[in-house]
């Protein structure tokens, strides 16, 4: 699989890319059952355990309403709203992108996708990219979709 090394990379890819971009934090396609013969793509249900038909992943392309804003804006928040995911699902976690079809939704909403062919990997250069594109809109109100524990309330 190819590795994306910085942001730029993958807004151009997104900005010429016809089909459906979407980006899963996994540790792979292998690991997600991408070209495994058999086994199928599916994702877990993190409270109940349930199997999902899909993989969970994010779409790149921009909405609409989104209109001629930045497009390295969009994919950076895209990589940063997930990047708790490394630490969650532990060492070899990385986000990768694929040409997928979605075949419904998860428990958060989430598009559940099927993938098609795996595009690239996500470089750690392209990642600190993306921290630093959302750290310069200086909100205090926005950051990653992490739940915390109990614990931490």
């Amino acid at each position: 699989m190819d590795r994306l090394d910085d942001l730029d990379q993958l807004a151009e890819l997104v900005r010429r890319q016809d089909q459906e971009l979407y980006v899963r934090w996994s540790h792979g396609p292998v690991a997600d059952g991408v070209g495994g013969g058999e086994q199928t793509q599916t994702s877990r249900d993190g409270l109940t355990g349930v199997p999902l038909p899909g993989l969970s992943a994010n779409p790149l392309r921009p909405e609409p309403w989104w209109g001629d804003r930045s497009i390295r804006l969009w994919v950076a928040r895209r990589l940063y709203d997930y990047c708790h995911m490394r630490e969650l699902r532990g060492a070899g976690t990385f986000p990768w992108v694929f040409v997928g079809e979605r075949c419904g939704r998860g428990p958060d909403n989430e598009p559940l996708v099927q993938c098609r062919r795996p595009i690239a990997r996500v470089g750690e250069k392209a990642l600190h990219e993306a921290e630093l594109v959302i750290q310069e809109q200086h909100s205090d109100e926005w950051g990653p979709l992490h739940r915390t524990d109990q614990a931490d309330r």
